[in-house]
């Protein structure tokens, strides 16, 4: 496995990061006339398709990502296109060939590590924050990383409290990271291939019940060229009552509970991140200062999470503009249930959105009075 990386590296063109940045500065979001289908399982095998032909220092390892075609067939079809030495299925040890793809990003490579599930990345987080994260500060600019970390990431169904953590809070802490989390197909092809194209080590949150949900996609999405802004929010919903943020899965449950609310008179902007670190704090705060109310959703546990962050910022710079509290809603503050109806009450559901919004436009009871 040395030797092929080896061979890859004296074979890859270096100085390809600025233009990367350059494409990712300039493209702007899919327009939805003409769009098409497509599964989000689809939108990654593409974009991870299309980067690895347009830059042979691309390549792909990770459990089962070759014969197998991957745990969840995301790398469907590139063993057979890109052979074993670009497409490297590994042995079960996360520390080892993560280790393995940060040295390899050392030496001009662009590995895209793929985690069966990130709570096994736990194995390879040493590479991961103190080597990935802290060599180009460590090195004064002189050692770029550029690698992917990417695979499933919150809770599934029905796989315990060891498989079902969010890492979004965890990773979007640390310093020299890039964390992102994609909703929709055009979220997950856009978000990706700027992770790819990206000199900075980039942590791509996925979600496992997404990857055959189907969304539509423009001609733009389509085209080999697009590309997705890292650090830039996206407004899913316009709305001027209240704000609700949220990324990957919770997006749509935010959406479905603006529909609701909608029948209620109350018009929900909801705000889908896309990215984590850095955090579109500028996109949040403008809508926040519209709607003056706001509602944070995530899977993972409330203390210092997402949402803890994002009503920081908002105290900080918006705080004379809100009307009502900054309702959070989240994973409860508990390892994740086995038993299914305990495990839908650990997560946030759509009602809850629902409620916590009512409760800043001050049409229903405050929890505290239920008490």
């Amino acid at each position: 496995m040395l030797g092929s990386l080896r061979k890859i590296v004296s074979q890859s063109p270096r100085g390809i990061s600025a233009s990367g940045i350059r494409i990712i500065a300039s493209r702007t979001y899919a327009s939805s006339a003409g769009a098409k289908e497509m599964t989000v399982r689809d939108a990654l095998n593409s974009a991870l398709d299309e980067e690895m032909s347009a830059d042979p220092s691309v390549l792909l390892m990770g459990e089962e990502v070759g014969e197998y075609q991957g745990a969840y067939k995301i790398s469907k079809g590139l063993l057979d296109k890109y052979g074993p030495k670009r497409v490297i299925d590994t042995p079960i040890t996360e520390a080892g060939f993560t280790g393995m793809a940060v040295g390899a990003a050392y030496h001009g490579l662009r590995p895209i590590v793929e985690f069966m599930t990130f709570n096994f990345s736990m194995q390879a987080i040493d590479h991961i924050i103190n080597s990935a994260a802290k060599s180009n500060y460590m090195s004064g600019g002189q050692i770029s990383v550029p690698i992917v970390f990417r695979g499933p990431n919150g809770a599934a169904s029905g796989v315990g409290a060891q498989h079902s953590q969010c890492y979004a809070a965890w990773y979007g802490s640390c310093p020299g990271l890039k964390v992102l989390a994609p909703y929709s197909s055009e979220d997950a092809r856009g978000l990706l291939k700027a992770a790819i194209r990206d000199p900075d080590p980039v942590v791509f949150l996925e979600n496992e019940l997404l990857y055959g949900e189907s969304f539509p996609v423009s001609a733009e999405v389509l085209d080999s060229s697009f590309c997705l802004p890292i650090g830039k929010a996206k407004i899913e919903l316009e709305g001027k009552d209240v704000t609700i943020t949220a990324f990957s899965k919770m997006v749509g449950y935010a959406l479905k509970a603006a529909e609701i609310l909608a029948k209620e008179g109350i018009s929900a902007e909801v705000i889908n991140l896309r990215s984590i670190r850095p955090l579109d704090r500028a996109t949040i705060n403008a809508s926040v200062r519209k709607t003056n109310r706001l509602v944070t959703v995530e899977e993972g546990f409330p203390q210092h999470g997402v949402g803890a962050e994002i009503c920081a910022s908002i105290v900080e710079e918006s705080f004379q503009y809100l009307d009502a509290p900054v309702e959070r809603i989240s994973g409860a503050d508990v390892p994740m249930p086995y038993a299914a109806n305990l495990e839908r009450m650990a997560v946030p559901q759509v009602e809850d959105i629902v409620r916590a919004a009512k409760r800043t436009c001050y049409r229903s009871v405050p929890v505290a009075a239920n008490a």
